[in-house]
């Protein structure tokens, strides 16, 4: 099995950026706590700030890839190339976001790239990623 957890931009700043809403950890470190939780998954880790790498990325891996996690940060709310770069692709690709996007401010409240992902996990803080990852493993839709 090949899992991809994708990151978009500001992500790289987890653990010092707003750790009010997104906690004090590192995202590395927290990838590392998944890849030993699961460790048959065969997760790989990928951030960008870049719109267009996240596009290379998906291109490059949605066809051979079980699964792919998307946190496109603002480019969820902005980005219709990713979404149709995640149309394009054979992968399924689940949405995910740390914070509750509908409790935030307006402009979070639409996702360019909901309707293309087989379903969206947010809210829960970092385990967003592991209830998403948890789907991912456990559908008999792959």
């Amino acid at each position: 099995m090949k899992i991809l957890i994708i990151n978009g931009p500001n992500l790289n700043l987890l653990g010092v950026r707003e750790p009010s809403v997104y906690g004090n950890q590192t995202f590395e470190e927290y990838f590392k706590t998944l890849q030993a939780k699961y460790p048959n998954a065969g997760l790989e880790y990928y951030q960008s700030n870049v719109e267009g790498e996240l596009i290379n990325k998906l291109h490059e891996v949605g066809f051979s890839y079980d699964g792919v996690l998307i946190n496109a940060g603002a480019y969820t709310h902005t980005s219709v190339a990713i979404a149709d770069a995640i149309s394009a692709i054979k992968s399924p690709v689940i949405e995910v976001h740390i914070s509750n996007v509908h409790a935030r401010e307006e402009f979070r409240h639409k996702s360019y790239i909901s309707s293309v992902c087989k379903g969206v996990v947010l809210g829960f803080g970092m385990m967003s990623y592991e209830m998403a990852l948890f789907y991912l493993l456990n559908s008999s839709s792959k």
